[in-house]
């Protein structure tokens, strides 16, 4: 792919946080604003997308391209180590280089590495490809998210921007898997990849004239040791987690993994307390809307994206459904997600923070342990569509609940480390959510293949993932609740 040359910078239009005005509908967008939000939230819809898009085309990219049964799971997996072991480290880089500048260089290699993935030949240029697209995801995530909240003050216009942030987000991973299908079966998977070099494309042009760089007055010192820990750390954890979903907990390699994964971020914390410029400040990381705000997040996109797995397995194991119809059958949870996300932000402004996450992750669990019911009939498949509906929505609330506590209360020379800390929890839930429920599955299932067994693993896995959502809503709401030294850390 060729990503258009950089164009003329026209002088930057500052785009100031609104104020309230008195008016009757609330304080609106300015046409400056619109512009930015369709930019940031469309650069964010595209790298959701890039999670799911492969998914249900991973046998035909297999076969294509001689992957073996037992690698085509690295097809993700390498994404997802990439976006998970380094959002946090890019979060910082962008305080230092700006974090627009981040942002388009960040939609330049993601545009670079899917024209680089659909013209792979080899598995080796292929996970190169994928590697470089969740390096380009840890980069544009935080950096996008952290532009979105300092073009809007903290305030209803801020919440309807994180509602709408995280109704896409979260619809991207459902769409992914409906463009994937489509895809494969009318052109080929290599368009699973050309989809994404136009839209990069469009960002590079335009987002340089269209948003005002954000960065701190003065310029703060890379914590080289922080960054080596926490990204190492990362990595091996996210690594040992999807190792215990392909050989089980009690492997060497996956203990050897998640092990040493511990030490490193055990030693981040350590380092990070005595750093002159920190990584993440500890006075951060003691606040407890970060803190339980962030433990939401990473419940929420656990296991709403590795509920998309199990049902994957049920809709083809069990009922019979072909890529193409699982992934339009997935449409209705992304309806679901964006009108979830559109009441999210008013239900943050109406009810506050902690409400919304409480409700949102009460309404999700009992969504999920209805899909217990299922069963081996085709009829079945009214009930999955009506859960998965009721589910997106309340997993919205809950998602939108943690974007606005996590990232409230704090300057905006804070913002990046926060931004960056709310979309490390986001990969890092994605990526060791379908592991951990996979291990469910095959503990469950035993040696046993067949539709009986697949059932049996996938509704214990369905239990496991209810229970999760519940507990971590409840928690999170029992926590925010209560005041510390930084103030009232939940509405509501």
């Amino acid at each position: 792919m060729s990503v258009p040359g950089p164009v003329p910078e026209a002088a930057p239009v500052p785009v100031t946080p609104v104020t309230p005005s008195a008016t009757a509908s609330g304080p609106r967008m300015t046409s400056r604003q619109r512009l930015v939000l369709a930019l940031l939230l469309g650069s964010q819809f595209m790298i959701a997308v890039d999670f799911s898009i492969l998914n249900v085309a991973l046998p035909v990219v297999g076969e294509g391209l001689g992957f073996s049964l037992a690698h085509l799971q690295w097809i993700a997996t390498s994404f997802a180590l990439a976006a998970a072991g380094f959002t946090l480290l890019f979060g910082r880089v962008a305080d230092l280089v700006g974090r627009k500048n981040l942002f388009v260089g960040g939609m330049v290699v993601l545009g670079l590495s899917s024209a680089l993935g659909g013209l792979a030949t080899s598995p080796e240029v292929l996970l190169t490809a994928r590697v470089l697209q969740g390096l380009a995801t840890a980069a544009v995530t935080p950096a996008g998210l952290a532009l979105l909240t300092t073009a809007f003050g903290e305030g209803p216009l801020r919440e309807r921007a994180l509602g709408l942030n995280g109704a896409l987000m979260s619809a991207g991973f459902t769409a992914g898997a409906i463009l994937g299908g489509l895809l494969t079966d009318l052109l080929s998977w290599r368009w699973a990849f050309f989809v994404n070099v136009p839209v990069a494309a469009l960002v590079v042009i335009l987002a340089p004239s269209a948003i005002t760089d954000s960065r701190p007055e003065r310029r703060p010192k890379l914590d080289v040791p922080g960054a080596v820990t926490v990204t190492g750390g990362l990595l091996l954890l996210v690594l040992g987690l999807t190792r215990a979903g392909e050989t089980g907990w009690t492997a060497p390699a996956t203990l050897a993994s998640l092990a040493a994964g511990a030490v490193l971020l055990v030693a981040f914390v350590r380092i990070e307390q005595r750093a002159a410029a920190p990584l993440v400040p500890i006075h951060i990381l003691k606040r407890r809307s970060v803190v339980w705000g962030n433990t939401a997040g990473l419940i929420a996109f656990a296991t709403e994206t590795s509920l998309v797995f199990l049902l994957t397995l049920y809709l083809q194991e069990i009922l019979g459904y072909s890529p193409l119809a699982t992934g339009l059958a997935f449409g209705v949870l992304g309806i679901g997600t964006v009108v979830g996300g559109v009441l999210g932000g008013r239900a943050v402004g109406r009810f506050g923070n902690r409400r919304a996450i409480v409700t949102g992750g009460v309404v999700q669990a009992a969504a999920t342990l209805s899909l217990v019911a299922l069963g081996t009939s085709g009829a079945w498949i009214w009930l999955l569509l009506a859960a998965t509906f009721i589910g997106g929505v309340g997993n919205m609330l809950m998602i939108v609940g943690f974007m606005v506590t996590a990232t409230s209360g704090l300057p905006d020379e804070e913002q990046g480390r926060a931004t960056g800390l709310a979309t490390m929890t986001q990969q890092v839930g994605i990526a060791l959510g379908i592991p951990v429920m996979s291990a469910v599955v095959t503990a469950r299932t035993g040696g046993p293949t067949g539709p009986d067994a697949v059932l049996s693993g996938v509704s214990a896995a369905v239990l496991v993932n209810a229970a999760l959502v519940l507990a971590g809503a409840l928690l999170a709401g029992r926590f925010l609740a209560v005041r510390d030294g930084g103030g009232a850390q939940g509405k509501g």
